[in-house]
């Protein structure tokens, strides 16, 4: 999807029940996940994609720093509105403008099956962080055909990085639905 189409999407993103994380279980079980797998606060988190910067907020709200990148305005607008204390800028998450060996964490969900070249936008990320930095890739390859499989994200994260671990994540509590199909956390520390 383009820019264009994120920004049509962006009045009603946080509709959806993963997407907007509107119900109080559903939000504090992406917390658990997250800070089972985060180092502690307050660890910088590179949000690339951030939508409407509902993770930036869930984060923030631990004590996390945040920085968020999206290509569409209409999210950008609505993650300000959402985070006011956190700095976010309309880019391309492919290329993020953030400065280099600065972040503890490169979070991305949804958004490595996105990329045209995913492996170079993987490049991109992990040089964002600070030696003993963490990539935090929250993925599916859903019932639409769209998105990749746990296998195709780990090779992809083989190319760049030297190991990756997959949690998958069938529980109805994270996508406010019974699911199947294939959706995960892929976490590299090296």
């Amino acid at each position: 999807m383009n820019r264009d189409l994120w920004d049509q999407e962006a009045e009603a993103f946080d509709s959806e029940p993963d997407h907007g994380l509107t119900e109080p279980s559903a939000r504090a079980a992406w917390r658990d996940l997250l800070l089972s797998v985060l180092p502690t606060a307050p660890a910088r988190v590179a949000d690339l994609g951030c939508g409407t910067g509902t993770l930036t907020r869930v984060l923030t709200d631990e004590g996390y720093r945040v920085d968020g990148v999206d290509s569409s305005p209409e999210m950008i607008k609505r993650a300000r509105a959402k985070v006011p204390e956190s700095r976010f800028v309309i880019a391309d998450a492919a290329t993020p403008p953030l400065p280099e060996d600065e972040f503890d964490v490169v979070l991305c969900r949804h958004v490595l099956w996105a990329m045209s070249e995913p492996a170079d936008a993987l490049r991109q990320w992990v040089a964002l962080l600070k030696p003993g930095g963490i990539v935090v890739l929250i993925e599916g390859h859903w019932a639409t055909g769209a998105g990749l499989t746990a296998a195709q994200t780990a090779q992809i994260v083989l190319q760049v990085r030297n190991e990756v671990h997959v949690r998958h994540l069938p529980e109805p509590i994270y996508w406010g639905k019974e699911i199947t199909d294939e959706r995960y956390l892929a976490i590299s520390h090296r």
